[in-house]
């Protein structure tokens, strides 16, 4: 049975998927931002974001043993040992602060001449960013939306009466 097995297939065998994410992960990680397609961007979101908290662990392991383990999972993943040795050393600590949400997704349309595929730019966020704040649904901005316009015509009325004072 296939049960929770979906992933993103991206239309190639397993290895060419690992070998593909992996070449992506290492990208990301030397450059910070990169542009690919939507749908390998969607498949490369997880597979970052469990090995920035495998470097996260590692840096609040004790033992030294602990966090070489650690690091040694990572490199079975990405496979590139400069990246691997940047996110242990250097970027994992921009994500201290963060349970979660590491990269985040543009889409830019369908700009490939070739294929018309969507194309997307996927980037690390930044440690200060607080991101979007959602709105609390369609219901509370109607709500809302009255009570400022009430509000709106009474000042105006409360200041035509001061201006006229000073005429009489």
């Amino acid at each position: 049975m296939r049960h929770n097995k979906h992933h993103a297939s991206l239309g190639v065998t397993r290895e060419h998927r690992r070998a593909m994410l992996s070449n992506l992960a290492a990208s990301l990680i030397e450059h910070g931002r990169i542009q690919t397609t939507l749908t390998k961007a969607k498949a490369l979101r997880p597979f970052i974001e469990k090995t920035i908290t495998k470097a996260k662990q590692a840096a609040a392991k004790t033992e030294r043993k602990d966090a070489v383990h650690l690091r040694r999972l990572a490199l079975a993943d990405i496979r590139n040992e400069d990246a691997v040795t940047k996110l242990f050393n250097e970027l994992h600590k921009e994500f201290a602060n963060r349970n979660g949400g590491y990269t985040r997704i543009y889409k830019l349309g369908p700009q490939r001449q070739s294929d018309a595929a969507e194309l997307a730019l996927i980037e690390f966020v930044k440690a200060d960013d607080q991101g979007y704040k959602k709105s609390k649904g369609r219901r509370a901005t109607k709500a809302k939306a009255p009570k400022a316009a009430e509000a709106a015509p009474a000042a105006p009325a409360a200041e035509a009466p001061k201006a006229e004072e000073p005429k009489a």
